[in-house]
């Protein structure tokens, strides 16, 4: 019965990578005991989109093969590679970045990582945006000091499940940083190589913003498996986001969505909508590349923020958190869909030059 179970769940597609989840290694346990069906599925990230879709379809599967009268789905999630560690024990570096300041993007990555977090990924933070560094601040966190472990690496700090490092947490309050080009290079070496980071899924980096020496240096520091994009729906935020996408194009790091945020506003006394900044300029810019979400303005994001607690596990059923945890995981899934198919590529460019036929 086993085989038959196989069979019919090899009819099952991940929606995101268009295989069937027998071939692409997903079916982790398959088994019937008294008409029970028990199937695990390892999904390649804990953070899937469409894990509930996933779900329904292979218990429809299940209930297909004869003798089975019930079907059990749980899961378990192992996120997978695109390529070699982008550091030691670190499997995806992701950039987010922006081509102005003021379109809360330190806010998107405080709650990106966050969100992947509180879904079980391992997840890393670092504050890269060494002249204004605020990730600190919305974690909780800005009067801790990053310590040395007995290997003389910077010990990252933890906070709701996730470890960061950010300047803020290096230098005295308030102090201006006055770097040129060579030691910011050096401090983002430091940041990214010489620190404890452990076993992470993945490293969240908040980028300064612009197309500056802080993202020459990492894009020549580590493999960074892709990045975001934030932007506002205003003209002058898109033209900006326009430049910091052909910075990433040349620096061939793939672009893995954007991320529209103040996309709109919802009064909180009628429920109209307003369009403060324009809607839907995003999805212009983005063309060819994913929109992960339009994040609404919501006050409860900013005062989250001050009050040192990421706004989608403060108040996750507001709009604004909803929509940050469904770009995470449509993050997350893009991520999956990257390393799956470089997986599938490096599988073709492995086989032999020519083969026979018989």
């Amino acid at each position: 019965m086993h085989d038959a179970l196989m069979a019919a769940l090899s009819t099952v597609n991940d929606p995101e990578l268009h295989r069937d989840l027998v071939s692409l290694g997903m079916i982790e346990r398959a088994e019937v005991t008294g008409g029970v069906a028990q199937i695990k599925v390892n999904l390649t990230t804990p953070a899937c989109p469409l894990k509930g879709q996933i779900e329904r379809e292979v218990r429809e599967a299940a209930l297909t093969v004869p003798g089975v009268s019930e079907a059990v789905v749980t899961f378990g999630a192992t996120v997978r590679m695109a390529a070699q560690p982008a550091l030691p024990g670190v499997k995806h570096v992701l950039l987010v970045g922006s081509g102005k300041g003021g379109v809360g993007k330190s806010s998107v990555a405080v709650n990106l990582a966050a969100s992947l977090a509180a879904d079980g990924a391992r997840v890393g933070l670092l504050d890269a945006d060494v002249y204004g560094p605020s990730v600190a601040h919305m974690l909780g966190q800005g009067a801790a000091r990053v310590t040395a472990n007995a290997e003389r690496k910077m010990q990252p700090i933890e906070a709701f499940g996730m470890k960061f490092i950010s300047m803020a947490n290096l230098s005295p309050a308030g102090q201006a940083l006055v770097w040129r080009g060579p030691m910011l290079h050096s401090a983002v070496q430091q940041f990214v190589k010489d620190a404890a980071w452990g076993e992470l899924d993945y490293l969240i980096v908040d980028l300064p913003p612009g197309t500056g020496d802080v993202q020459l240096s990492l894009t020549q520091t580590v493999q960074v498996t892709g990045a975001v994009i934030v932007t506002t729906p205003q003209d002058v935020a898109l033209i900006d986001a326009a430049r910091a996408i052909d910075m990433f194009r040349k620096a061939s790091v793939p672009v893995l969505g954007v991320v529209e945020n103040m996309s709109y506003f919802v009064a909180p006394d009628t429920g109209n909508v307003y369009d403060l900044f324009g809607r839907g300029g995003s999805r212009k810019l983005g063309e060819g590349y994913p929109l992960l979400g339009e994040v609404p303005i919501d006050m409860d994001v900013r005062q989250d923020g001050d009050a040192g607690i990421p706004a989608v596990l403060a108040h996750p059923d507001t709009p604004a958190a909803r929509a940050l945890i469904g770009v995470a995981r449509n993050l997350a899934g893009q991520v999956s869909v990257l390393a799956v198919n470089k997986e599938l590529a490096q599988s073709l460019a492995d086989l032999p030059d020519q083969l026979t036929v018989v």
